[in-house]
């Protein structure tokens, strides 16, 4: 296989799973809102530092007030890593690797595109949000579930699964940061805990995460399980450690490149050592944003090693 073709296999992939979870980012907060009473504040300014574009923020939008950073986040074409944009890339890259894909996977992409277009703007008001970031979900998983129905099992496909396994774990430590992040400044400092309990509720929610919590921790959803759960859960899916070992698996399937094993290495080394209880006492999200540096590495020596000409 031709290195830009597998580069756009791996970066079509990134983008559709990029699509959905920055949705479930935005969900993150939309379903706090709806379990909060109306004394206590909330603000969505802390999820810009989450995905990492203070400095861009700060130049699109000076203003910076809550309707702001919605539209950055999904809509504002400016932001490379909006839900707009991540959709509009998807599609871009498809047409040029069309014949490598079903054409059903470019229906549902292209269907994706024109609903953002017709009905983006309602994303911004509370009472549609939901209904539009479930739209967005379930336009990504029958994405997801075409290409795992109806592509061969061949190097392509090992590509796209890498992608896909590489973004899951990034998006994941950013909604976990997004959920240790501060967006809910509770009136009495007695209440923190029980308001800190439900934003990680809230993520769990956000990631589909909640059902399968409740059915292997079996305990009360606080910051330790919480972070123990979507971290090293060996069976969940959406587990960093899940993520990091079927990117193991995937590996030996491709040309060997030691650089990228290294990297692999490495990145599985740093979250097995994490400590759920160490990290819900002082700050995940410094380790979230370490995580995401040995993710970026791993991107780094993957795009070095098989997409560099």
């Amino acid at each position: 296989m031709l290195s830009r073709v597998a580069d756009q296999l791996y970066w079509f992939a990134r983008y559709v799973r990029r699509t959905e979870n920055t949705a479930r980012l935005v969900g993150v907060g939309s379903l706090l809102q709806l379990d909060l009473p109306r004394p206590v504040r909330f603000g969505w300014r802390p999820m810009i530092a989450t995905v990492g574009a203070d400095e861009l923020f700060e130049q699109c939008h000076p203003q910076g007030d809550d309707a702001a950073v919605l539209e950055f986040l999904l809509l504002d074409p400016r932001n490379p890593s909006s839900l707009r944009a991540s959709v509009e890339c998807a599609r871009e890259i498809l047409r040029g690797v069309r014949d490598a894909l079903p054409q059903e996977v470019w229906e549902a992409v292209n269907d994706l595109h024109l609903y953002i277009d017709a009905d983006g703007g309602r994303a911004l008001a509370r009472r549609y949000r939901l209904d539009f970031i479930n739209r967005i979900t379930d336009g990504c998983l029958k994405v997801s579930g075409l290409l795992q129905a109806n592509v061969s099992r061949d190097i392509g496909f090992q590509f796209m699964r890498l992608g896909t396994a590489l973004e899951q774990a990034d998006m994941t430590t950013r909604i976990v940061d997004a959920g240790a992040s501060g967006l809910v400044t509770p009136r009495n400092e007695e209440d923190r805990e029980a308001y800190r309990n439900m934003q990680w509720m809230a993520v769990l929610r956000a990631l589909a995460a909640y059902q399968m919590y409740r059915r292997h921790v079996r305990q009360r959803v606080n910051a330790a399980h919480a972070l123990r759960f979507l971290l090293h859960d060996a069976e969940f899916p959406r587990s960093v450690q899940f993520c990091l070992t079927r990117i193991q698996r995937i590996v030996p399937a491709l040309p060997p490149r030691p650089a990228v094993d290294r990297a692999v290495s490495r990145a599985v080394g740093l979250v097995r050592q994490a400590d759920p209880e160490v990290l819900a006492g002082s700050d995940p999200s410094r380790f979230m944003d370490e995580v995401q540096v040995y993710l970026g590495r791993l991107h780094e020596a993957v795009a070095a090693g098989y997409f560099s000409d």
